[in-house]
């Protein structure tokens, strides 16, 4: 057991949508899931002195971590260019250097406050990885055809799903990159192992304008016409971007209760332009907060991530209402836990014992009391501010192991930057 005591705040969403502001509260984690928020007197227990601001903790709907190799490597094109080059420096990757960028990826994750990822890369086994730092990873070989013949996909998913059966952390998705980038009888063959398996469909979908006159030309539908077509869209099924959708296609993401991933962060950066329709969706599903791969979005941290999402929406919308604090707390936290079927992002009990601790010390972030605290989760506070992040009831980051993990990520930087100047850069 593992008690979170003498929260200046502890900050949580409710399953009606709100969001609730607690003042000096404790928090009781037994077994992994909260037990007990508020006046909690257990001497039997381990105690972690909490002082700051207690949150649910971030979970990234979509990223590509060992895509931290590429932060900054190219820049000024658009998602087609942009591939490509990225494309043809992927081919050269080793297995050693993706795990080495995942590891790292993973570090800045959880110093960032995150506690789970659904990651989408050509990543060997990495429950290893996952275990030793504690933290949640959604993960999957993805499908591309032009990368990989799809039967070895297949067979690399397969020995995953065995794997990963007795990990507590990491659990197999189906990651397909795109539909454009996968041929028709690719997408049969993942639509009878989504109904095999039972697995979550991750993709990327609608994305540009490009995109979609490709899938016109190829099907003569749009692309979440084609998902349906497939029999790819359902309540498992996690579509990042979507910025290029038709009335008729929200409607079908709305019935079938699909998950809408928003990335806006790297939506800017490739200038996809577009329109996330987060006023149509966020009413009837489930939307969701990624940060992206840091190739694009440069960053891991879902609180820059947050602020970015209420920005863009109001000025897309012309509506500074269109979509508040609380609501992109929500996409960062328990909507990024249900995007993935976990019971968790809210700090209540029953739930997951995932908590962010953030330290209210720096001017930046204050004044802080009731009436603003919300405001200034999503507007004024980064990752810079983690304290603790505590992962199914046990402290994966905090003080006591800040600088080794520092040291570690400083590490992996340098072996990184000598395979990119040696290998991918000639």
């Amino acid at each position: 057991m593992l008690l979170l005591r003498n929260c200046r705040y502890v900050i949580t969403p409710t399953e009606d949508g709100k969001v609730n502001v607690m003042e000096n509260a404790s928090v009781l984690i037994n077994n992994g899931v909260i037990e007990k928020v508020g006046e909690v007197n257990d001497s039997r227990v381990d105690v972690v002195e909490c002082g700051g601001i207690a949150i649910p903790s971030p979970f990234n709907a979509h990223t590509h971590l060992a895509m931290v190799m590429f932060r900054g490597l190219v820049d000024g094109l658009e998602l087609q260019d942009w591939l490509k080059i990225i494309w043809s420096m992927e081919r050269r990757l080793t297995d050693e250097a993706v795990l080495k960028g995942f590891e790292l990826g993973l570090i800045e994750s959880l110093m960032n406050g995150t506690a789970g990822v659904l990651d989408m890369y050509f990543n060997p086994n990495v429950i290893d990885l996952a275990e030793k730092y504690g933290v949640r990873v959604f993960e999957g070989p993805t499908f591309i055809d032009e990368f990989e013949d799809p039967r070895l996909t297949e067979n690399r998913l397969r020995n995953l799903v065995a794997a990963a059966q007795g990990s507590r952390l990491v659990k197999p998705v189906l990651n397909m990159h795109s539909i454009y980038a996968n041929s028709e009888d690719t997408l049969m063959r993942i639509s009878e192992l989504k109904e095999e398996l039972g697995l979550r469909l991750h993709t990327h979908v609608s994305e540009t304008r490009w995109e979609v006159y490709r899938i016109r030309d190829r099907y003569g539908a749009y692309p979440v016409e084609v998902l349906n077509k497939f029999k790819l869209l359902d309540s498992s099924t996690i579509l990042v971007h979507l910025g290029w959708v038709t009335n008729w296609e929200i409607e079908l993401i709305l019935r079938s209760q699909a998950t809408a991933v928003h990335c806006p962060s790297s939506n800017m950066k490739l200038a996809t332009a577009g329109f996330f329709p987060i006023r149509e969706l966020i009413r009837g599903s489930n939307v969701a907060l990624g940060t992206d791969g840091p190739g694009t979005g440069d960053s891991l941290d879902l609180f820059k991530e947050m602020r970015l999402t209420v920005l863009l929406q109001r000025n897309n919308y012309w509506d500074a209402g269109v979509l508040t604090a609380s609501e992109a707390l929500m996409m960062a936290t328990v909507n990024g836990y249900r995007a993935v079927g976990l019971r968790g992002g809210l700090i209540a009990p029953g739930y997951l014992g995932d908590i962010t601790v953030l330290d209210t010390s720096n001017p930046s972030v204050n004044p802080l009391n009731r009436l603003n605290i919300i405001n200034n989760l999503v507007f004024s506070f980064t990752g810079n501010a983690v304290k603790y992040v505590i992962i199914n009831g046990e402290v994966a980051y905090g003080p006591h192991n800040r600088q080794k993990l520092i040291e570690r990520a400083l590490t992996l930087s340098s072996e990184l930057n000598e395979f990119i100047l040696s290998r991918l850069l000639h």
